[in-house]
């Protein structure tokens, strides 16, 4: 693998790993919605993409009509198929840097606030006065915590209520910095000083390469 593809394959998982490194040192859990992470983690993924499904299937009719241009319309059909893959998910809110411990408590007192008639059973909880039905799920060894829908019949205007909630809620939370957030940093610092060097030590792969790209 010449420079060049390595740079546009991890340079931006490496801008999201160090993002994902951040939330992961902070004391106040992060919340987000699983659009926007599965959609972070599209924009992570995109540079894999690049070198790889987009330039095994290369069009090479509209590359030779588009020229350069073909790769535009690549990213656009990238982008195009991460947001088709949002609109089909279920809706899901994903709790950064907390444990199950930290959050039940939260979400309990949170869910009784929100609808006097919620019931629980294990993990799950059905808000009918609001139109939620979800269950929690948690994966401790990284601190996240995910409230994904279970029901097929959800509203999503309820569902910006309790992330609004949860967020106001959870501020009053706080844990413990991760370690695994160093490890994130860590790796994305050793990327992109890889990146860099290899970069200024080979200028010539580099543009070669580039020159290769745009002319396919």
């Amino acid at each position: 693998m010449d420079p060049l593809h390595f740079t546009i394959a991890v340079a931006p998982l490496a801008v999201y790993l160090l993002l994902v490194g951040l939330i992961n040192l902070s004391r106040t859990p992060f919340v987000t919605t699983g659009a926007r992470d599965t959609a972070a983690l599209g924009i992570a993924l995109c540079g894999f993409a690049v070198i790889g499904p987009m330039e095994l299937f290369h069009p090479e009719a509209a590359a030779g009509r588009f020229h350069g241009w073909v790769w535009v319309l690549l990213l656009i059909f990238y982008s195009l198929t991460i947001s088709l893959m949002i609109l089909l998910m279920r809706p899901r809110l994903v709790i950064y840097n907390t444990t199950l411990d930290q959050f039940i408590p939260v979400i309990r007192n949170l869910v009784s606030r929100l609808d006097k008639e919620s019931r629980w059973a294990g993990d799950s909880v059905v808000l009918p006065n609001l139109g939620i039905q979800l269950s929690v799920e948690a994966f401790n060894p990284l601190r996240n915590v995910q409230l994904v829908a279970t029901g097929t019949r959800q509203s999503f205007e309820a569902w910006r209520i309790l992330e609004n909630e949860l967020v106001a809620d959870l501020k009053q939370v706080r844990g413990t910095c991760s370690a695994y957030g160093f490890v994130l940093i860590a790796f994305s610092v050793l990327a992109g000083i890889t990146m860099t060097v290899w970069m200024i030590s080979d200028p010539q792969s580099v543009l070669q390469a580039l020159h290769e790209m745009l002319r396919r």
